[in-house]
């Protein structure tokens, strides 16, 4: 009999080991799908921060609206704002770095954040390359050399004369000391050998007020803010500072055609998450980036903006922000040069 009994038991002891391993194999399985979704197949599935390292109302705040709107509709769950503002974008930035790699924290680089703030601040709180999971560009805008109406110099070499006539005495609006539009300013001064005084602001549509109210003297302004008053007389433009001009302002000059060889500062404006966010959802996101900056909608407004809408890969994105860290970081230690007028 007991003999009988342990024949009988082997199969159903074989049988019980096979139900064992196949739910095994099962479970492991389920769970690699589940890890897989988690990183990409059914992102998002909740709504994604989006935070903006400067003030609601500026001209970044805007183009990131406009693109969250529409990567809102395109993904099925809203891209919400947070603007994080301080220390020259540093503070939303930083946040961005430091949060959890997971899709759901976006955040908007600019050429201040990831190339201007690296190059003159040694002691950045997150790195702008290794912190990063680069995703794609928005696009690129020029900033405009704008004078105060009352302000006598009617083009480039009337306010450099002016400027050389009276060092320090005409004030500048930057976005604070570690911004583009700060940069803007001190390669003016460094090609013209003129000394202007820097006065930091939170935002261009806050400078942009002081200038026709002749508070302050000069501007280098983003397009959005800039362009009413520029149409209603209240401030001078004198200059943009692209390589070419634009369309929207045909008749005024570039800084290159007034005299200042190899003058260009354009501010661009990308989508980044923090590093090590998972490959799949990067891919989906700069997809439906890619998907957003193509449509005739989003064209048009990021235009009434002043910004070009360009989508990259991210290996481009990473690339520019290294160039463009090593572009800054050598002007500021290259000697001061006199322009020729």
């Amino acid at each position: 009999m007991n003999m009988i009994f342990q024949r009988s038991d082997r199969p159903f002891h074989r049988s019980r080991c096979a139900l064992i391993l196949l739910l095994g194999v099962t479970l492991i399985s389920a769970a690699g799908s589940a890890t897989a979704q988690d990183k990409g197949g059914k992102w998002p599935d909740r709504p994604v921060h989006f935070v903006v390292p400067f003030p609601a109302g500026s001209a970044t705040d805007t183009v990131a609206r406009i693109v969250a709107q529409k990567l809102g509709s395109e993904l099925g769950q809203p891209f919400v704002i947070d603007n994080r503002a301080g220390a020259s974008g540093e503070i939303g930035t930083s946040l961005v770095a430091h949060a959890a790699p997971d899709g759901y924290t976006i955040g908007l680089a600019t050429s201040s954040t990831h190339a201007v703030s690296a190059a003159l601040n040694p002691k950045l709180p997150y790195d702008p390359v290794a912190d990063f999971t680069p995703v794609s560009m928005i696009g690129t805008e020029p900033y405009v050399l704008l004078v105060s109406p009352t302000l006598p110099a009617k083009d480039v070499a009337g306010l450099i004369a002016l400027a050389k006539a009276k060092p320090r005495t005409l004030n500048y609006a930057s976005a604070g000391p570690s911004s583009l539009a700060h940069i803007a300013g001190s390669f003016f001064q460094r090609l013209t050998d003129v000394e202007l005084t820097e006065v930091p602001y939170k935002s261009s549509s806050q400078a942009i007020l002081d200038l026709a109210e002749d508070r302050i003297q000069i501007q280098f302004g983003t397009l959005a803010p800039t362009l009413g008053q520029i149409r209603a007389g209240k401030v001078r433009p004198l200059a943009v500072t692209s390589a070419g001009r634009i369309e929207s302002l045909p008749n005024v000059p570039t800084l290159q055609e007034a005299g200042l060889t190899g003058y260009e500062v354009v501010l661009w404006m990308a989508v980044v998450m923090p590093a090590h966010a998972p490959p799949a959802i990067a891919t989906r996101l700069n997809q439906a980036m890619g998907d957003a900056l193509a449509a005739k909608d989003v064209v048009a407004a990021l235009k009434a903006q002043g910004m070009e809408p360009g989508h990259t890969t991210p290996a481009a994105l990473r690339a520019r922000i290294r160039a463009e860290t090593a572009k800054w970081r050598s002007l500021t230690t290259a000697p001061r040069v006199d322009a020729q007028h």
